[in-house]
């Protein structure tokens, strides 16, 4: 359908132009601050999930990026369940810490995104490779003209124009061309907000995402930082 080639294009072009920034950032976890959260403010089992996670970083350092890509999504898919917002913080929209959505065990799509870009990052992704990616996702087939807000991760492999799609909804990492669902609104990380074919940040994503802001000291705070 001519309407799915608009709308796949659109969000590979989005996402591509966003990768031209690039960025020397690493990311810190302290791990034993984390868990030493988890423990106190939520349970010992959540507290495990944290050592299970730290460990399952661990084993990844070394290995190539799609292997960490897909290690990474495949195990908070299995430690999370996937609960809207409504029910999970009885607010319509939340945007979770990582230590709020492994403390809880569960999130909506955002929170997903939020926590394996951040451990993506810790891996040594770049992270002009990484986008969080607000869309419109399709709903009731390709000639419904139903959306719903949605967030994906996006992810390029080095010098490759087309990025992986990690979603919460979806347990496979596939190719952009391959969500023909997806229709791009904005993307952005911890640099910068980019318009859908924008080639430059429009703006500071943390002036602009009010959420986002929020998210980012509650982070920095509970021993995840960056810079």
């Amino acid at each position: 359908m001519p309407i799915q080639k608009v709308n796949t294009t659109r969000l590979i072009i989005m996402i591509l132009c966003a990768t031209t920034l690039t960025s020397a950032q690493t990311v810190n976890v302290e791990f034993e601050k984390l868990i030493s959260l988890l423990h106190q403010q939520y349970d010992p089992m959540r507290a495990d999930v944290g050592r299970e996670m730290q460990k399952m970083l661990a084993d990844l350092k070394g290995v190539d990026e799609i292997e960490k890509v897909n290690t990474v999504n495949a195990f908070f898919d299995e430690q999370l369940t996937y609960q809207t917002d409504i029910a999970l913080w009885h607010e319509k929209d939340y945007w979770a810490t990582p230590l709020e959505t492994l403390g809880k065990g569960r999130g909506d799509c955002e929170d997903y995104a939020i926590i394996k870009y951040f451990m993506l990052r810790y891996l040594g992704i770049a992270e002009s490779q990484l986008r969080l990616v607000y869309v419109k996702a399709r709903i009731g087939g390709p000639r419904s003209k139903i959306t719903q807000a949605h967030m994906v991760l996006s992810y390029y492999l080095p010098k490759q124009s087309e990025p992986l799609i990690l979603d919460s909804l979806l347990a496979d990492v596939v190719p952009a061309s391959q969500r023909t669902d997806l229709i791009p609104v904005f993307s952005f990380n911890t640099e910068g907000l980019w318009a859908k074919g924008s080639t430059k940040s429009v703006a500071s994503p943390t002036a602009r995402l009010s959420r986002w802001r929020n998210a980012l000291e509650k982070i920095k705070a509970e021993g995840i930082t960056w810079g």
